[in-house]
């Protein structure tokens, strides 16, 4: 095999795996709470992925007209993964999610914010109205509790 065509091989390889990263940075998850979906995150969060979470969370709505409610799950987001962030830009991509979401008619949810990430937030001063629980087997629970009456 000639290096022309291993490069090309190896090219092809990263392609695929930089797709398979991105499928698996935010994974849909449909919830036991009817017309709702969990969107765990986890790892480095960065603008370029709350784009991609963005969009692909807007492309499932529209394919599944059904969905009203969208949990975000921080849980698995560590204080490691927020070191160096810029968080008035994080308010920012909140922000906007959150309002491209509502636009669609989606009612965001967020659970799990690490202790961290909400001080570094109030501390940067950002002021984002958001519906957020301490886990997301609470923000279940009030749904559900929603959903009786």
């Amino acid at each position: 095999m000639d290096s022309q065509q291993e490069i090309k091989e190896l090219k092809e390889q990263l392609v695929y795996y930089e797709k398979l990263i991105k499928n698996m940075s935010a994974p849909i998850i449909p919830s036991i709470v009817p017309k709702t979906i969990l969107v765990p995150i986890a790892g480095f969060i960065f603008t370029d992925r709350f784009d991609m979470i963005r969009t692909k969370v807007l492309k499932y709505a529209e394919k599944h007209r059904e969905t009203e409610r969208v949990i975000f799950d921080f849980t698995g987001v560590t204080t490691d993964d927020f070191a160096e962030f810029d968080y008035d830009g994080l308010g920012s991509e909140l922000s906007q999610l959150n309002s491209a979401l509502g636009l669609m008619g989606l009612r965001a949810i967020y659970a799990g914010f690490n202790p961290l990430f909400v001080r570094e937030i109030v501390h940067a001063g950002i002021q984002v109205e958001l519906e957020v629980y301490t886990t997301f087997r609470v923000a279940l629970e009030q749904l559900l509790t929603e959903n009786k009456n």
